[in-house]
């Protein structure tokens, strides 16, 4: 079990605020950070890291004590047993595949760590290129495999995947939920992707201006009150097709094409390319054009 406790002073957009977490991960729990931008999700993985500190507050994993302000404790990263994955891939550009994982092995590790993820992540053909000879997925996947490497107690993951297409999302979603539950790691992640939290984590933690506002299951999140009983996704509208009193609608969701259709004053103050939001309650559509 980890538990944390954290107080640090942000400057953000709209002025300071002061980022102020206190909450517990159990062993090999996926916990994810949901919020907008700004509101200290980062900033709370980097002082669970040891990248940044908090100005009070204290973090324990089981009986060691990573950070303790009134005592003065500050282990450094190094010493927290934490695997970090960014969004910039971070890999080592003159190292091979190979070189990248064994370069994260802790001091004095078994080597047959390497041998074991280079196997189940099908990275063996890869192992002696270098990062520039590798796709965007490719990067992401030997990223993901050296943070497994030094055998991490906790995973931390930073919107790692959101620079990456829909298809090659999808798959490394897959990959990360695999690795994840064969290992038994404790994992935090940040997203803004609704789907991916849904798909991956088992807690989500909202954050609004620097403190957790609710928490709870993906469903209970993202499924009660905050959509009023209704089901809304947004999208593009790329056609409109008049029929009769009614228009057709084609609508790009996502990488998905949806048609739907409109009653005339919804759709003649629409055109293609804008942004809407498609809303269904009882299986009664309406569609809502967005600014």
């Amino acid at each position: 079990m980890i538990q944390a406790s954290i107080t640090k002073q942000l400057q953000g957009a709209h002025g300071a605020f002061t980022l102020h977490a206190d909450f517990q991960l159990e062993q090999g729990e996926f916990v994810a950070l949901y919020g907008p931008s700004g509101v200290g999700k980062t900033t709370l993985l980097r002082c669970l890291a040891g990248l940044e500190q908090a100005e009070q507050g204290s973090i324990k994993a089981d009986n060691q004590v990573w950070l303790d302000c009134q005592a003065r404790i500050n282990l450094p990263t190094q010493q927290r047993r934490v695997g970090y994955m960014f969004q910039d891939y971070a890999l080592f550009p003159n190292m091979t595949v190979r070189g990248n994982l064994e370069f994260a092995l802790r001091k004095g590790a078994n080597r047959h760590r390497v041998e074991e993820l280079l196997e189940i992540m099908a990275l063996g053909g890869l192992q002696h290129s270098k990062p520039a000879t590798l796709s965007g997925g490719q990067k992401q996947r030997v990223a993901l495999a050296r943070t497994l490497a030094s055998e991490p107690q906790l995973l931390l993951l930073d919107e790692p995947l959101s620079a990456l297409d829909l298809e090659t999302r999808s798959r490394l979603q897959d990959e990360i939920l695999r690795l994840q539950q064969h290992f038994g790691i404790t994992t935090v992640m940040v997203s803004h992707d609704v789907g991916e939290v849904y798909k991956l984590a088992k807690r989500v933690l909202v954050m609004e201006a620097g403190r957790v506002v609710q928490q709870g299951t993906p469903s209970e999140m993202f499924s009660q009150g905050q959509t009023s009983g209704k089901f809304r996704v947004t999208g593009e509208v790329l056609a409109l097709e008049q029929m009769d009193v009614m228009f057709a609608l084609t609508v790009l969701v996502g990488n998905q094409i949806v048609r739907v259709v409109a009653m005339s004053d919804e759709a003649t103050a629409l055109s293609p390319g804008d942004r809407v939001m498609l809303v269904s309650k009882a299986f009664n559509p309406m569609v809502i054009k967005l600014d």
